[in-house]
């Protein structure tokens, strides 16, 4: 069963852009990073990545997660682990 879904980028027809409002801003965004994380987009990318960039780009994603998401909305949301709850 696939556990992950990228739908919003497919189907967004609004603008794509930074800068407008709010709302724009934040489709842009999600348009944005679902693009970024394409597989075959990612596999050329992550090979051409220094180190640091990589760090950079983990460090980033790592606070954005501890900053915006409870412990149990980080098992639910981004480790996709139903079960998380059940267990503690």
């Amino acid at each position: 069963m696939k556990k992950h879904s990228h739908r919003f980028v497919e189907e967004y027809t609004g603008l794509v852009g930074f800068g407008l409002d709010r709302e724009t801003d934040e489709y842009t965004i999600t348009y944005y990073i679902q693009k970024f994380a394409d597989d075959e987009l990612m596999k050329l990318l992550r090979s051409r990545m220094s180190d640091s960039d990589i760090q950079s780009l983990a460090d980033m994603l790592i606070r954005l997660l501890k900053t915006y998401l409870s412990n149990e909305e980080y098992h639910r949301y981004f480790l996709k682990d139903e079960h998380h709850e059940e267990n503690t």
